[in-house]
């Protein structure tokens, strides 16, 4: 005799099941799939993160298999966290936020209740030698013999009588003219970086020189391609061109200065800013 599965079990709702069926089939996807699917989605390499972030390549792959151990405690993993997520654009807080819920809370929670120590506190013993009392006396004899010889070099200077410096030939009545003041060159300006001259209206042209730092930065032209994904070292500058965009991604903005089409717009961002902008032919300021 075979016996069948129960109908009512099997048309069973969700609702039905097991609690923990259901509340595996409603979680979201953990905080290492987010970041990582985001990052696939951006185009980036885990390289390219490490790089724009300045979180090490195994701690990245450490998150993003939801393994929080290499970050070396709470407060550093929120940090990478926040930064993973700012440059995949996705909700750091949000992400942060359930990172606290599963590692015990948010660090407001949290009290350092060892920073102040619990052994009693140490007195000098009573019977070492009072050595500030020692100094002072030696400064004040040194103070004293000074003195006595400044008093001394005065009284014998006073009895040779008080000599007088010879004036100037041909100046009778004692006055010295006045030395010509010396002539100040006045200071040559400061290079300052060479925009782009006569940018083809038909055609897009950026160039990025780091100033102040350094930065990494990735550019696309109209078609997909990648132009660039390296660092742009302090004093160095990179310059792309195409008929239709340039599309950047820039790891640390405030570290960057940006020409576009012959006109300097300034620093990309703040320092440690990520950015991620679009330009194409014609003024990037109209509109």
């Amino acid at each position: 005799m075979t016996i069948g599965k129960s109908p009512d079990r099997e048309n069973a709702p969700s609702s039905a099941l097991p609690s923990g069926t259901a509340e595996q089939t409603a979680d979201a996807p953990s905080i290492g799939r987010v970041l990582s699917a985001a990052r696939i989605d951006a185009g980036l390499t885990v390289d390219q993160v490490s790089s724009a972030t300045r979180v090490r390549v195994p701690i990245v792959h450490s998150i993003e298999e939801d393994d929080f151990g290499r970050c070396g405690g709470d407060f550093y993993a929120r940090g990478h966290i926040r930064a993973i997520a700012q440059l995949v654009r996705v909700d750091g807080e949000a992400l942060v936020a359930r990172y606290d819920a599963a590692h015990g809370g948010s660090p407001a929670s949290k009290r350092p209740t060892e920073l102040i120590e619990s052994g009693p506190i140490k007195v000098p013993g009573r019977g070492r030698p009072n050595w500030t009392a020692a100094m002072v006396a030696a400064i004040v004899a040194v103070v004293g013999v000074i003195g006595f010889n400044l008093v001394s070099g005065k009284s014998g200077v006073g009895t040779t009588g008080s000599a007088s410096a010879p004036l100037p030939s041909g100046s009778g009545t004692g006055s010295v003219a006045p030395a010509p003041t010396p002539t100040v060159q006045p200071p040559a300006p400061a290079p300052s970086a060479a925009a782009i001259a006569a940018a083809p209206a038909d055609k897009v042209t950026v160039k990025l020189v780091a100033e102040k730092d350094t930065s990494w930065v990735s550019a696309v032209d109209g078609t997909g391609k990648s132009l660039f994904q390296n660092n742009i070292e302090e004093g160095q500058d990179q310059t792309f061109t195409d008929p239709k965009q340039i599309k950047l991604v820039i790891g640390n903005a405030g570290a960057v200065h940006v020409y576009v089409n012959g006109k300097d717009l300034g620093p990309a961002g703040k320092n440690g800013q990520v950015v991620h902008v679009t330009y194409t032919p014609g003024d990037p300021q109209a509109g």
